[in-house]
């Protein structure tokens, strides 16, 4: 791919941003991290407490590059079929069926947020990582395709009873785990309680610029600006050891505080998880105009990357957010970078 259509490219993901930060403030960082997975086609975990404005953020990522939004919400009786179809009586007195939210955008369907997918049953879940990993759903006696679709999702994690957590294996999907937090500065929270631009999502929503990106052409460059961007034999060893320290962190001496590291970690990064890595890292460097990857842009995605797909021994898994913070910062700080 020519440098100029790199440029043009990273000049509207910049604009991207920019008009999403006008909408959601005080997310930068997580706005960064959510164009990363758009450019590197990857599905995305959403960690936060309610009405921190992950709805609000999706949206406003959805008009922006355009193609069908779609949402559903995760409860103890949400059936697969849901997922599909929707059943109910006519004004005729008769039943009929119309398309569910996977269903409804058809194959321009470019985002699809599973809101509190951990309330869902784990039917729901298996259908649900079909379609994010095949991208087609076999209904209606015909095949659908969905080859723009990015799922996000995000889990309640202050309310244990009917939820069903989310297997090791089924986070391995998902290329990251983003966390949205409330921001601490003062005037940005005095803004979100106090100007009334920020209490009607809709409105707000709408002031975004339409179609700064083509939803239906990310594909297609993602592919081309992974091969664009170098990973230097030294990098690719660095990386590989930071792979190895996720498996046998006690190997490289890593330690946490009130932990019996030997009995700590059960599974270490898989081989998905660092691919998704490395695709995470190139589009890091590209965002920051550069053609190689640096261990800066490994650094910037891989506690995003890796976190959710570290498996503990469930004595641990109560403190998993603190524990993970804590060993991958000891496994960047004990490695030495190239």
């Amino acid at each position: 791919m020519s440098d100029h259509q790199l440029a043009d490219w990273r000049q509207h993901a910049l604009t991207l941003e920019t008009e999403v930060n006008k909408v959601v403030v005080g997310q930068a960082n997580p706005v960064r991290l959510i164009t990363t997975a758009i450019f590197a086609r990857g599905h995305v975990l959403l960690e936060g407490d309610v009405g921190v404005g992950k709805t609000t953020l999706l949206r406003a990522f959805t008009r922006a590059i355009g193609g069908g939004y779609q949402r559903i919400e995760g409860t103890i009786d949400l059936m697969p079929n849901d997922l599909v179809y929707h059943t109910y009586l006519g004004e005729d007195g008769k039943p009929h069926v119309s398309p569910g939210p996977l269903l409804m955008s058809g194959e321009n369907l470019s985002v699809f947020f599973f809101n509190e997918i951990n309330r869902a049953r784990p039917q729901v879940h298996s259908l649900m990582l079909r379609v994010m990993a095949e991208r087609t759903l076999t209904a209606f006696n015909k095949e659908h395709y969905f080859p723009h679709m990015l799922v996000f999702a995000d889990r309640n994690q202050v309310e244990k009873e009917e939820t069903f957590d989310i297997p090791s294996a089924a986070r391995d999907r998902f290329m990251m785990e983003i966390p949205i937090v409330v921001p601490t500065d003062p005037d940005i929270m005095e803004s979100l309680v106090f100007n009334t631009r920020f209490h009607d999502v809709d409105a707000l929503v709408e002031t975004i610029a339409k179609d700064v990106l083509q939803f239906d052409q990310l594909n297609t460059f993602a592919a081309k600006l992974q091969d664009s961007i170098s990973a230097s034999p030294t990098l690719r060893k660095y990386t590989l050891d930071l792979w190895r320290a996720t498996r046998s962190p006690t190997d490289y001496g890593i330690k946490v505080s009130g932990v019996d590291m030997k009995r700590l970690v059960l599974s270490g990064a898989s081989p998905r998880g660092m691919a998704m890595l490395l695709r995470a890292a190139r589009v890091n460097a590209w965002l920051n105009d550069r053609d190689a990857v640096l261990p800066d842009d490994i650094h910037a995605v891989f506690h995003e990357t890796i976190a959710h797909r570290v498996v503990f021994s469930p004595v641990y898994e109560m403190r998993r957010t603190e524990i993970a913070r804590e060993m991958l910062s000891g496994i960047v700080n004990a490695i030495a970078a190239p």
